[in-house]
């Protein structure tokens, strides 16, 4: 009977060890002005149509269609923010080098996917949705720069007069939004890690990133995770006794996009145009 009831006590120390580590911030203000809103990833690109991912034309698109949009920043040599989601160049701009070591000077060299345009910086793609659509800015760290990384960011957005939440793969990243700016509404980043799909940090991050057990240490006001495994197990008790935020990555289909909103997550799409910027369950009508 002895060891039944130690077992019994472990397991419900287990129980409460996860769910405390899973629980997000509740209550921080400003989710309203980010919640309803479709989210063009990396803009409304179309490499067909002269829209090449992360590109000024593909962020004037979304933003002109009224939709927010996804981006990704990566921190270079000379403390420039170059908005892009590689590292390593060679697949979208066909030359092998590495953001973190160039300088915005050096950007001009690099075209994306074989188009006239270059790599934008932050403040260009924070200029074309100033008064605009809402941003899901996604911070790249890269070699310990993770803090760099975030203060960047947020001088960068000290004046700029729009709305945006951040988030990242990184924990760091998240627990440094949670230390240094913890007025900004910040999201932990995941999928369920695979041996075919790892994040560069380890597997102990990846088991811990797949079952949110950072969130311990980032408190994230929403998660954002690949909508292919919105089933997993720790994002359903999230939901279910936290009523975390949940952002979904990326949707292909309007199918998907419809089920998902349907049931109170936040989609970032690509490859279609929705028919509306924003679903309506905010205002208790059926999404279009």
């Amino acid at each position: 009977m002895t060891v039944i009831c130690v077992l019994a006590a472990a397991l419900v120390l287990v129980c409460a060890g996860w769910i405390y580590c899973i629980m997000p911030r509740r209550g921080q203000p400003g989710w309203e002005a980010l919640d309803g809103v479709r989210y063009a990833h990396r803009g409304l690109h179309d490499v067909s149509a002269g829209r090449p991912e992360n590109s000024l034309s593909a962020f004037r698109a979304a933003a002109e269609a009224g939709f927010g949009a996804e981006l990704d920043v990566h921190l270079m040599a000379d403390g420039a923010l170059a908005v892009v989601h590689d590292s390593d160049l060679e697949r979208v701009c066909g030359k092998s080098a590495r953001i973190e070591d160039l300088r915005r000077e050096d950007l001009a060299a690099y075209p994306l996917q074989g188009s006239g345009e270059t790599i934008p910086l932050l403040e260009e793609v924070l200029a074309v949705f100033e008064n605009r659509g809402p941003l899901i800015i996604e911070l790249k760290a890269a070699g310990g720069n993770a803090d760099a990384l975030t203060d960047a960011v947020m001088e960068r957005l000290t004046d700029w007069k729009g709305t945006c939440c951040l988030e990242s793969f990184h924990p760091a990243v998240v627990m440094g939004l949670k230390k240094r700016w913890p007025s900004v509404l910040r999201g932990q980043l995941s999928q369920r890690f695979g041996p075919g799909d790892r994040s560069g940090y380890g597997r102990l991050a990846d088991w811990a990133m797949t079952h949110l057990l950072v969130c311990v240490l980032g408190r994230p006001d929403f998660v954002a995770y690949d909508h292919r495994h919105a089933d997993e197990p720790s994002l359903r008790l999230s939901r279910r006794l936290w009523h975390v935020h949940e952002v979904y990555w990326t949707v292909r289909d309007r199918q998907t996009m419809l089920r998902l909103e349907e049931q109170g997550g936040t989609v970032i799409f690509e490859r279609f145009v929705p028919e509306g910027p924003a679903a309506a369950r905010r205002e208790g009508q059926k999404s279009e």
